[in-house]
């Protein structure tokens, strides 16, 4: 039996934590009761609800009261988005206000940001998408400029971190432009959560997602922090659970799994950040030391998450090395369909070329990688790339000798 590859792809998923697991399973097989239930099976799992909206909370320092119990990401940024934007775009229609909502977002957002807000735009939203600048960092005044280019602007939705290439986004300078102007302001801080400090009160923002699956819970578990006093309409709706915000039954092992990675997260905040940098720049080092002009890397680490590098392998599609390469499991940054190679919207919005961005691949580290496993992937992945390399131009050698003859 072959060994598991080396796993540096954490920005995709994280593995479930054993000490996550060994608290949810109970409430699979013994704790299983409904928590509107009155009875003691009810109880049971009510107050375990309670101790996991308190977990999460303390994570971002909110306060419970604050935080919904979602199905992951996706719901989060969905509820966000068209909780404020879909009443407001309501009172538009009914005359109350002379122009239609507008919400502002940017180039580099998870499509779970892109696509509701298009589905928004479809239904009569005016909607703005910033650019980046090479890195991959909004600028703050461009935000400014959006919201006073175009009335009514209701939201404003800047990720906290980039999921490809790791880009910490200025968040705290946005929100003050955005409540100087009395304008909301949302973050999908999906990419953040358990990797840096994440406090709803410094980031001075309105709402907030987190996806349980990117923090060592399980899949199909998140929260989204809706700050006090924010008027959000239910995205789903039905009977009156999370306070009426958000109807459907509650999840109850994957809540208390989220509780327990959210606790385990803030223990982690005191080392893992350090940690995760070291083998980050470990691994940026032996890669570079070997490939040298042949590896570049996509945005910057100074204003980067500390597990998160995204670099370009010269003369290859990142794809193939990682095909050529089963020893390690990670991502690329462009997409091969048909023989053509498609470009990440993230890389093509940083203004990578083509040529080189088919070389992209994102390799992120996490709780459980450590020297070892670094050392053998940047051994790996340099083999890898030098032997495609040489195929290459031993390729285009005999192509042209073929045509001179």
């Amino acid at each position: 039996m072959s060994p598991q590859p080396i796993y540096l792809d954490y920005n995709a998923t994280t593995p479930v934590d054993p000490q996550v697991q060994d608290v949810m399973l109970p409430f699979l097989d013994t704790h299983y009761g409904n928590p509107s239930s009155t009875h003691s099976y009810g109880q049971k799992v009510s107050r375990a609800i309670d101790q996991a909206r308190k977990q999460t909370a303390s994570l971002i320092q909110a306060s419970t009261p604050e935080i919904i119990f979602t199905s992951g990401g996706s719901e989060s940024n969905n509820h966000a988005l068209q909780g404020i934007l879909l009443p407001a775009l309501r009172a538009w229609h009914a005359g109350e206000t002379d122009e239609p909502p507008h919400v502002i977002t940017t180039t580099i957002e998870h499509p779970a940001i892109h696509e509701p807000c298009e589905f928004l735009r479809q239904m009569g939203v005016r909607l703005t998408i910033l650019p980046v600048d090479p890195v991959g960092i909004v600028d703050p005044e461009s935000v400014r400029d959006a919201i006073v280019r175009t009335p009514n602007t209701r939201l404003v939705s800047v990720m906290h971190a980039n999921n490809e290439v790791g880009s910490i986004e200025p968040i705290s300078q946005i929100s003050g432009i955005c409540h100087e102007y009395k304008v909301l302001i949302h973050t999908d801080a999906a990419q953040t959560i358990g990797k840096i400090p994440v406090r709803v009160k410094d980031l001075d923002v309105d709402l907030l997602t987190v996806a349980g699956h990117k923090v060592y819970a399980p899949k199909g578990i998140g929260v989204l922090y809706v700050k006090q006093g924010v008027r959000l309409s239910p995205l789903i709706h039905g009977a009156g659970h999370e306070s009426g915000r958000r109807a459907g039954t509650e999840n109850v092992p994957y809540i208390v799994a989220l509780g327990k990675a959210c606790e385990l997260a803030e223990e982690y905040l005191a080392t893992q950040p350090q940690k995760a940098q070291q083998l980050r720049d470990r691994l940026w080092t032996r890669l570079q030391e070997s490939l040298g002009e042949d590896l570049t890397l996509n945005g910057d680490l100074k204003h980067c998450l500390p597990n998160t590098l995204n670099v370009n392998f010269a003369g290859i599609a990142g794809q193939q090395l990682l095909e050529e390469t089963p020893q390690i499991a990670a991502s690329t940054g462009s997409a091969c369909h048909a023989g053509k190679v498609t470009l990440s919207p993230v890389l093509e919005a940083m203004g990578v070329t083509s040529e080189k961005g088919r070389g992209a691949v994102r390799l992120s580290v996490g709780r459980f990688s450590d020297e070892e496993q670094i050392d053998l992937a940047a051994k790996r992945l340099i083999a890898t790339a030098r032997n495609l390399k040489k195929t290459r131009l031993g390729r285009l050698w005999n192509q042209l000798t073929q045509n001179d003859s």
